[in-house]
């Protein structure tokens, strides 16, 4: 069986949540620095979660073989203000989700990636609720009040 298409869509995943949790992890630490401690501490256990799924693909791809390359991100400058940040995670979250639905068939010859990929899906879709979930707080009780409940 080939499995160059598992390869590169593990290697894709493994790079792009590499980075998009080190950048949880960050913002997680900058939210916990502005008093925002159950916030923070949302995005700190995002980032743990994020690379659980890291390791879950490396190790797939370890056993069909393959070595997965390390790569070095973009700069990306963290967003001080809680609401812009949800709004930008959002953004990224929706383009995540599409991605990975348009990679699903891609993986159907090999049903282990494929199952990993559809219990990632699925993880990342209830991130995505997260997100839409509470800017709906955010619209009916207001900043502050969803602030408030964010210390």
């Amino acid at each position: 069986m080939d499995f160059n298409a598992t390869l590169q869509v593990s290697q894709m995943i493994v790079n792009e949540l590499t980075g998009s949790a080190f950048v949880h992890k960050m913002q997680g630490l900058l939210f916990k620095s502005q008093g925002f401690e159950k916030l923070g501490q949302k995005y700190l256990d995002h980032y743990t979660e994020e690379m659980e799924w890291v390791e879950k693909y490396t190790n797939r791809m370890l056993d069909l073989g393959c070595v997965p390359e390390v790569k070095v991100h973009n700069e990306t400058k963290l967003i001080e203000d809680p609401k812009a940040y949800i709004e930008a995670d959002l953004k990224l979250q929706r383009e995540g989700v599409e991605s990975l639905y348009k990679i699903m068939p891609t993986l159907s010859c090999d049903p282990t990636t494929y199952d990993i990929t559809k219990a990632y899906l699925l993880d990342e879709e209830e991130d995505l609720y997260w997100d839409e979930e509470q800017l709906d707080m955010i619209e009916k009780i207001g900043i502050q009040n969803w602030l408030m409940r964010q210390m």
